[in-house]
């Protein structure tokens, strides 16, 4: 499985402590909430890719390196 992508997000201090509990409340990370939140509007709206497409994805992505 491919690492996950890091890169800087910068967040109003509000929304940021509204995510902070909202977080706590799930017991998750922020930054766990947040990639949850992100998936979860890709999949609702059908911009995900199936778990066999990313499948399909990884193992190009694999013979590559």
């Amino acid at each position: 499985m491919a690492g996950k992508k890091s890169f800087p997000l910068r967040l109003d201090p509000t929304l940021y402590a509204a995510l902070e509990r909202w977080a706590a409340d799930e017991f998750r990370s922020v930054n766990g909430h947040i990639e949850f939140l992100l998936r979860e509007a890709l999949r609702k709206e059908g911009r995900l890719p199936s778990p066999s497409k990313m499948a399909v994805k990884e193992d190009k992505n694999d013979a590559d390196h």
